[in-house]
C-alpha cells in the first residue's frame, strides 16, 4: 500500500524537553489508517497532528475494545533511529488478536513508522535520557451502543518528546505489593497492552501513592501469591547471582515486555544466570531473610530500568541492598543507554534506522 502524505500549513515550536512533562508535547504529524469489512485496513497516511471528531456512541468509549504499544525513537549521530521497532510493530497484533481486533498489516505499519519517526526527526532530543517517544494505536470506531466486536477501527501512531520518566531520575523507587486488589487473571487481557489493564490499576496505584509508594506489585489473581508485574514494568529479581523474571509463557495474565526480553538477552551475553518462572512472594522474602536477594529491578520501554530500593509487603517494608541502586542494574541502565544513545554496539541487532 501507498502511504499517502499531506503537509501541515504550519509547524508548532520545539519544547524545551527538559521542562515539560512525559507525554504532553506532541510532534507536527501522525500516522493514520482505517479499517472496514469490505477493504480491510487501507488508506495508509502520515498527515497534519489534529484531535480526532468521534461519535457520542462510539464503541471504544463504551466497552473498550482498544489497544496500544510503547516505544522510542533516538539520533546517532544525524540519523534518527529505532530501538526494537519490529518487535514492538509485532507484538501489535499479539494484543490485537486478544482483543479481537484485525490484525494490522505488519509491512504497512512498519514502513509507516519509520517514515513518520524520518519525517520528526528533528523533534528527536539528543541529551541523555531523553527521547522521542513512539505510540502506536487502535481502538474500534464503529458509532452505536451494543456488546459486539466492532467493524470499523482506527490505527495511529503519534510521537511526544520525553525527558527522564522519573521526575528524580535514577534512583530506587518505593513499592507496594498488593495483596488485596486484582489486576488481570488468567484468560483474561493481562497479556494485551489495552487500556483496559491500566484501568484496573489505578485505583490500588492512588491507594500506595497516598502511602507513600511509587507503584504497586501486582501478584496473581487466582492464589495471590506469584508475583505478575508492576503497573507500568515487568520486574525483575537478582536472587543469589541469577536474574529470576515471571514468565509471560507460564503466567499468561503478565505482558511479554520487550525491554525485560533485551535485560535478559544481554545478561545471557554477560554470562549472567538466567530463569523465567513463576516467584511466590513467599520466595522474595525468604530470601530478602537469607541475604540472597541481592537485587530487585523493573523494566519497561517508557523507564527502561528502575530499580527498587524498598518492597513492602502487608505492613511490613524490606530495604534492598541498603535501599540504593544495585550494581547490575546500574551497569544494565548503562548499557542499554549506551545502545539507545549509540554509544555500545549493538551486536544483537536492536537498532533500527528510521528511513
Amino acid at each position: 500500500m501507498e502511504i499517502k502524505f499531506v503537509k501541515a500549513e504550519t509547524l508548532k515550536e520545539k519544547p524545551d524537553v527538559s521542562k515539560i512533562k512525559f507525554g504532553t508535547h506532541f510532534t507536527d504529524y501522525m500516522f493514520e489508517m482505517d479499517y472496514n469489512p469490505t477493504d480491510g485496513w487501507h488508506d495508509p497516511r502520515i498527515v497534519p497532528y489534529r484531535d480526532l471528531t468521534l461519535s457520542p456512541a462510539n464503541t471504544t468509549l463504551h466497552y473498550g475494545q482498544a489497544i496500544f504499544d510503547g516505544l522510542k525513537a533516538y539520533m546517532h549521530g544525524d540519523k534518527p533511529v529505532i530501538f526494537r521497532a519490529s518487535d514492538h510493530m509485532r507484538r501489535i497484533n499479539v494484543s490485537a488478536k486478544i482483543l479481537d481486533i484485525p490484525e494490522v498489516p505488519f509491512d504497512v505499519i512498519h514502513t509507516g513508522l519509520k517514515k513518520l519517526v524520518a519525517l520528526e526527526k528533528d523533534w528527536i532530543p539528543k541529551d541523555k535520557g531523553q527521547s522521542l517517544y513512539i505510540r502506536p494505536f487502535i481502538f474500534a470506531n464503529d458509532d452505536y451502543l451494543g456488546v459486539n466486536v466492532a467493524k470499523t477501527y482506527k490505527f495511529l501512531i503519534i510521537l511526544s518528546p520525553v525527558a527522564a520518566y522519573y521526575a528524580h531520575g535514577f534512583s530506587p523507587v518505593k513499592i507496594m505489593v498488593e495483596s488485596e486488589y486484582v489486576r488481570a487473571v488468567r484468560g483474561g487481557l493481562g497479556a494485551a497492552k489495552t487500556p483496559a489493564n491500566y484501568a484496573a490499576s489505578l485505583h490500588a496505584g492512588l491507594v500506595a501513592h497516598q502511602k507513600g509508594y511509587d507503584q504497586v506489585l501486582w501478584l496473581d489473581g487466582v492464589e495471590r501469591k506469584y508475583i505478575e508485574e508492576v503497573g507500568s514494568m515487568n520486574i525483575l529479581f537478582k536472587i543469589n547471582g541469577e536474574i529470576v523474571s515471571p514468565s509471560p509463557k507460564i503466567q499468561t495474565s503478565i505482558l511479554d515486555g520487550i525491554t525485560r526480553r533485551t535485560v535478559n538477552q544481554i545478561a545471557k551475553d554477560w554470562g549472567v544466570p538466567v530463569a523465567e518462572r513463576r516467584i511466590s512472594i513467599d520466595e522474595v522474602i525468604q530470601a530478602h531473610a537469607d541475604g540472597t536477594l541481592e537485587e530487585v529491578f523493573g523494566s519497561g520501554t517508557a523507564a527502561v530500568i528502575s530499580p527498587v530500593g524498598t518492597l513492602e509487603y502487608k505492613g511490613k517494608e524490606y530495604v534492598i541492598n541498603g535501599g540504593k541502586t544495585g550494581e547490575f542494574a546500574q551497569k544494565m541502565y548503562d548499557y542499554i543507554e549506551g545502545l539507545h544513545m549509540g554509544t555500545v554496539e549493538d551486536k544483537f541487532g536492536f537498532i533500527e534506522v528510521a528511513e
